[in-house]
């Protein structure tokens, strides 16, 4: 039974949910669920839809905040299929980088003499470099690179469209064929870039692999699996950028007969006796629902809009981030530059001469640049967007001070941001007298626009271990007809996992209402 005491499971088109949050998460619930008979309505707190997977206009350029590359851009990767149930994949056009990114490092004993690891995307080609430059280390780079082949005979993940709680008896039996993925991930999940750097007898790869993540230690399979469908063009990033892309699966709900709120911030969710019952709106309104569905800040809906009254000691701890760190929030500055970068690398990370000092008490030694010289629609021709973006886990801090003193916090973004530029004209040469618009994001932004907390952009951090889960569920304790959907549903978060637990969902609340999930 689904626990609607009031709706029959054969009148299924009248019953409605409300959705907090019109991200692709919000999105792609809202479709799945109209396909299947429910009404529903997204509440969005800003005047578009998107959420992270965003870009903006300053002057002549667009400045994007999301997509560098989508996980099954074509149907080597089985989150194509998914893509395809909300979005005409044919009409978008994606650009497959040859590399990955070119990692500047401090040592030159490779044979080239040359400062800058090239991380090829085709597997070919990158296994014949490395061999080339540490033929010492022939063992370890055969495995390395034989670990994505192996990938790419998997299926990533082994069950993209259907949720594994309901599989049936016999279902679960042919689950057997996937045992190989299972032991080459036990295999491979403790395993980081710099436990496998430290194997390489050349110092050139020992320290190329250690500044994969500008000196974090992730587990090595953040890497390679992207990697595996980099080589079969699966992870192409879409022309036109992250708001056309979001855009294309909001005209897919609306298509479908859902309705978008826009402008109407969700205060706190209406419970009656344990059952969520309605939104309330900032402007006062009560808007009832027979399901409420949260696809906003996990935070924000089980602290604020629930006042913490559906918790246990597992959602303590995680929100006191004993089981799982949040993941990093951003300090990004984007320039529109009056120059073409056409032989420039589009993403590369660099060391710089003088430490840069962030006013939120994060110290950096390097610069990450992205430079869309690969995407025409972002900037008139012969000019150039580019981005430089800073990792810090002190996102509060610009939190509470954009808070407290507005002033302060705009002395203090500009100055840092002129300091980036600085650092990024030293390296690259002559860009100051051609930047044209400069926007800066900072964690604040990210939080003021998305509620997400201390301005995240991927809800928890998946760290050393990938195959790591939040112990929350898509339920609350003692709260019925309440569920919680996207990035924070699993350690990593991302636009795939924005359309998958939507889709899960669909079949769960389908399942206790006794339909038949379907998809058209």
């Amino acid at each position: 039974m689904c626990g609607l005491s009031t709706v029959k499971a054969n009148k299924l088109s009248g019953m409605k949910i409300n959705i907090i949050g019109a991200g692709v998460s919000g999105l792609s619930v809202g479709c799945y669920l109209q396909m299947n008979g429910f009404e529903t309505h997204i509440f969005e707190k800003n005047p578009v839809s998107g959420g992270l997977c965003t870009s903006w206009q300053r002057g002549e350029y667009t400045f994007d905040g999301c997509i560098h590359w989508l996980l099954g851009s074509n149907p080597s990767n089985p989150f194509y299929k998914l893509w395809s149930e909300l979005i005409d994949m044919d009409s978008i056009r994606f650009v497959n980088h040859k590399l990955r990114a070119e990692i500047e490092v401090k040592d030159t004993s490779n044979k080239y003499g040359s400062k800058v690891f090239h991380l090829y995307t085709n597997l070919d080609k990158l296994e014949h470099y490395l061999l080339d430059i540490a033929p010492e280390d022939s063992k370890l780079i055969r495995k390395f690179v034989k670990s994505m082949r192996k990938i790419q005979h998997f299926e990533m993940p082994p069950i993209v469209d259907k949720v594994p709680e309901l599989l049936t008896f016999p279902e679960k039996i042919r689950m057997i064929k996937h045992l190989p993925l299972l032991m080459f991930v036990n295999k491979w999940k403790k395993v980081t870039n710099f436990t496998f750097g430290e194997k390489f007898k050349n110092p050139f790869l020992k320290e190329a692999f250690q500044l994969l993540y500008d000196g974090d230690e992730i587990c090595l399979l953040i890497l390679t699996i992207p990697l595996a469908s980099y080589d079969k063009n699966g992870a192409g990033y879409p022309i036109g950028g992250s708001y056309k892309f979001s855009k294309k699966i909001e005209q897919k709900y609306l298509d479908l007969g859902g309705e978008i709120h826009y402008n109407q911030t969700v205060e706190k969710i209406v419970c009656d006796n344990d059952i969520a019952t309605a939104v309330l709106l900032k402007d006062g309104s009560v808007i009832k629902s027979d399901i409420t569905v949260s696809a906003a800040d996990w935070q924000y809906t089980l602290f604020h809009a629930l006042d913490g009254k559906y918790t246990d000691t597992l959602i303590n701890q995680l929100n006191e981030q004993k089981k799982l760190k949040v993941y990093y929030s951003i300090f990004m500055v984007a320039l529109g530059i009056a120059r073409s970068f056409n032989d420039f690398p589009h993403f590369f990370r660099f060391p710089i001469e003088k430490e840069l000092s962030s006013p939120d008490g994060t110290v950096y030694s390097r610069l990450e640049a992205h430079v869309y010289n690969y995407d025409p629609t972002l900037a008139p021709e012969g000019k150039t967007v580019v981005s430089v973006s800073f990792y810090t886990t002190n996102g509060d801090y610009w939190v509470q001070l954009r808070s407290n003193d507005k002033a302060a916090y705009d002395t203090q973004k500009n100055a840092f941001a002129q300091q980036i530029i600085d650092a990024l004209d030293n390296k690259i040469g002559n860009i100051k007298n051609f930047i044209e618009e400069m926007d800066i994001t900072t964690p604040a932004t990210y939080q003021r626009y998305t509620a997400n907390r201390a301005g995240s952009v991927q809800g928890w951090l998946p760290d050393k271990n990938l195959t790591a889960r939040s112990p929350i569920k898509i339920d609350l304790p003692g709260l019925k007809n309440f569920y919680f959907t996207g990035h924070w549903a699993m350690p990593g978060g991302g636009l795939p996992v924005a359309i998958k637990t939507g889709r899960d969902l669909t079949q769960i609340i389908c399942k206790k209402c006794k339909i038949k999930f379907g998809v058209k």
